[in-house]
């Protein structure tokens, strides 16, 4: 699967720090189910991502058909001992980019706005300078990550205020914000990495790109748009996208980095450096209904929805806010992962969307890819 990068370049981690006995534990009110405790290849698999070092605590939800499996390990808080709950809301990272792709060809339908359309078109003048041109830049290559535009999250000088922001709040928040034009203007401090439409290279900045061109074209903001085209239809009610609020919503465990040899707790931060690219709060029983309907045809048209999965323009690596995982057993699911400060997720389905995993770290990882393989083996290649 493609190595996505974090939003926030800055924020490494030291995978160093606690790790606990494994446990499960369902949702509202502490009740376990029978699925819960069972010990097999997956409690096995995440564990492991516990104790190699990943983060203080791991939780998957998993949904087959009618049934429903829902695991832990580890903790969500290292000072109480707090074990992650069904429930609990976490910051979802760059799965936000299949929320604004969805919104993105949403609008595509209704004749709003069509993928050949360049950047120029909608945000004149806004990319330029530097060899970049946003006469060049289309939709689609927004889309596909295929516009070449530099990852403004890799540039020093916005690292440099990011780490700084971090250095001045005592639980490692950022609290800086950040408006989706400063996050450009990073961009484009930066000559393009190849010319539009040549090659593939992940780039949150493509996202930030659209969510500026869908508030430029409805009048309101991405989060509004994506709230009323995808978020309420699918019901995904402890969704959302939190702007420049710092905290999250309960209920919620803790988000842990380990910089200086021991996990550190931040929980709290401005999201507003992920914006449209990374900035959705969600919960693991959200996400899998995201998925499950998404690639059900539910969120977007069949027709849409066949682009979202094409991944033609990138030789394979991805769609249009998804891309395929090619399993061992020569199986593959579709989904996308999401990397932010303190949190890490996947969230995977089948191509009919009936089977879904998704799983979570309380930290920002990224995790070990052999672990996180092992993960979606023992799933979904159960006779491997």
């Amino acid at each position: 699967m493609p190595t996505v990068v974090a939003l926030v370049a800055a924020m490494a981690v030291a995978l160093t720090g606690c790790t606990a006995d494994a446990d499960a534990q369902a949702s509202a009110g502490g009740r376990r189910e029978a699925a819960d405790r069972e010990e097999g290849p997956i409690r096995t698999a995440l564990r492991g991502l516990v104790t190699d070092g990943e983060a203080p605590g791991a939780a998957v939800l998993i949904r087959d058909g009618g049934a429903t499996r829902f695991a832990t390990a580890g903790v969500a808080d290292t000072r109480t001992g707090r074990h992650i709950q069904r429930d609990d809301h976490f910051r979802a990272g760059s799965v936000t980019k299949t929320v604004i792709a969805a919104v993105t060809l949403r609008l595509t339908v209704e004749g709003r706005l069509d993928l050949a359309d360049t950047v120029e078109e909608h945000l004149p003048g806004l990319v330029s300078g530097h060899g970049n041109n946003g006469r060049k830049v289309t939709l689609r290559q927004l889309l596909t990550h295929t516009s070449g535009l530099f990852d403004y999250t890799a540039d020093p000088v916005l690292a440099r205020q990011l780490s700084a922001a971090e250095g001045t709040d005592v639980t490692g928040a950022d609290t800086k914000t950040h408006s989706p034009a400063s996050l450009i203007r990073a961009a484009l401090a930066h000559r393009p990495a190849f010319a539009p439409g040549a090659k593939w290279a992940y780039s949150n900045t493509n996202y930030v790109l659209l969510g500026m061109i869908v508030e430029r074209v409805t009048g309101r903001s991405y989060a509004a748009e994506a709230r009323r085209r995808v978020l309420a239809p699918l019901a995904l009610r402890n969704t959302s996208f939190p702007g420049t609020r710092t905290t999250l919503p309960a209920p919620h465990g803790h988000a842990y980095d380990a910089r200086g040899g021991d996990w550190r707790d931040v929980t709290d931060l401005d999201p507003s450096a992920a914006g449209a690219a990374g900035e959705m709060i969600s919960t693991l029983d959200d996400l899998s209904r995201l998925l499950g309907s998404l690639l059900r045809g539910k969120a977007v048209p069949k027709s849409q929805l066949r682009r979202m999965e094409d991944t033609s323009a990138s030789g394979g690596r991805y769609g249009m806010g998804l891309f395929p995982v090619k399993l061992p057993c020569a199986r593959t699911v579709w989904g996308h992962n999401g990397q932010v400060n303190g949190s890490y997720a996947l969230a995977v389905s089948t191509r009919d969307g009936s089977h879904t995993l998704v799983y979570r770290l309380n930290s920002d990882g990224p995790p070990d890819p052999d672990a996180e393989t092992a993960l979606l083996t023992a799933e979904f290649c159960p006779d491997r």
